[in-house]
């Protein structure tokens, strides 16, 4: 059975005062000129999952202004468990909350309802970049295989804090950094080992299939040699690491220190090297061999949010992305400036124009 948002209300929300989205389980073509509010769409959409949505934004900066009352998102999720009501919402600014089928549930329980995935404009950067950026799309793909690892890379986080901190304070009597270090490498070795996992599921999932898109040789790599892979081997590290954090006044091992590299394999060219063009079909490749991973381990393929993606692709690497985008029976919801950008979809797709009057999103059913 698909995956599948049927019902998206969005009150207060960005530039959407009152905005509703009726569909089935197609893709969704959202088209309309720049500032419409179609991207508002798509972050909408994200945070039907755990965390901050495809901007990383704050409860505060997701609010309409001027009126700055909070804002409510409600939807209908068909999945495998059936129809879900699922609301979330902030109050003033408020950190955000989850409601599910009308009662109050963590974050969390949507990484088990709601699989999304998603590809934006500002991870086009992705293979230049910091390494944070690349943990950071590693760690919501393995997310989307994991539902505890966000609860992990959390804690682990948390604790690294309060050990940066002694630290910073110089301590150095080791019965202060115990108890959080052996917190720390339980996560660590989890972390370490969903992303792992989620390494060699990408790699099968390219090579299982036949596709236009470029192949992606994926690898885990770490600052300083081999990464430890138990929670006793962090700890180790940890515990050896020490003399050398305190000068530094932080944690200098760990998974938050990993790198995912990544190479054309065609062209034996890692992605750091490549045209803009191709880094690009690189990235869409993962996508969408996350989305076919997905639906071999878990029957379904995930919700796909993919922001502005046809503006970058010739007519026959788009038509070639909705072959496979349909082929996967995957809801995919897309953006673009023109309609004329999902001509190669057809039937096969529903479509939404976007409009923008006073600073109000209008939405139309094509």
């Amino acid at each position: 059975m698909s995956l599948a948002l049927t019902q998206l209300k969005l009150s207060h929300f960005r530039s959407h005062k009152a905005s509703e989205v009726s569909c089935d389980s197609r893709p969704v073509a959202i088209y309309g000129p720049n500032g419409a509010g179609k991207t508002n769409i798509l972050e909408a959409v994200s945070l039907f999952s755990p965390g901050r949505g495809i901007r990383r934004a704050s409860a505060q900066e997701m609010t309409r202004r001027p009126e700055a009352l909070g804002w409510k998102l409600t939807g209908l999720l068909q999945g495998p468990e059936g129809a879900q009501e699922i609301e979330t919402w902030s109050e003033a600014g408020a950190a955000r909350q989850v409601k599910i089928n009308d009662k109050s549930a963590p974050q969390t329980k949507l990484a088990t309802l709601c699989r999304v995935i998603w590809l934006i404009p500002a991870m086009d950067r992705l293979w230049i970049e910091g390494a944070e950026g690349r943990r950071r799309f590693l760690d919501r793909t393995a997310l989307s295989f994991f539902p505890n690892h966000a609860e992990n890379a959390l804690t682990y986080e948390k604790t690294m804090r309060e050990r940066n901190r002694l630290l910073k304070e110089q301590i150095r009597d080791a019965h202060w950094y115990k108890a959080l270090e052996e917190q720390m490498a339980t996560c660590a070795a989890q972390i370490h080992a969903n992303r792992m996992a989620t390494v060699t599921a990408l790699t099968e999932a390219q090579q299982a299939t036949t596709t236009a898109f470029p192949i992606a040789e994926l690898d885990l790599q770490e600052t300083e040699g081999e990464s430890p892979l138990t929670a006793a081997d962090f700890k180790e590290a940890f515990a050896e690491s020490r003399s050398r954090d305190i000068v530094a006044g932080r944690t200098l091992v760990g998974p938050h220190r990993s790198d995912l590299y990544a190479a054309y394999i065609a062209k034996g060219v890692p992605a750091a090297d490549c045209s803009t063009g191709e880094q690009k079909a690189l990235l869409i490749s993962l996508i969408l061999a996350n989305a076919r991973a997905l639906a071999e381990r878990i029957g379904t393929p995930p919700i796909l949010l993919l922001d502005e993606v046809a503006a970058h692709l010739d007519a026959d690497r788009r038509a070639a992305l909705y072959d496979e985008l349909t082929a996967l029976k995957a809801q995919a919801w897309m953006t673009g400036t023109e309609d004329h950008l999902f001509d190669a979809l057809g039937g096969r797709a529903q479509y939404i124009s976007v409009a923008e009057d006073g600073g109000i999103s209008a939405l139309n059913s094509a």
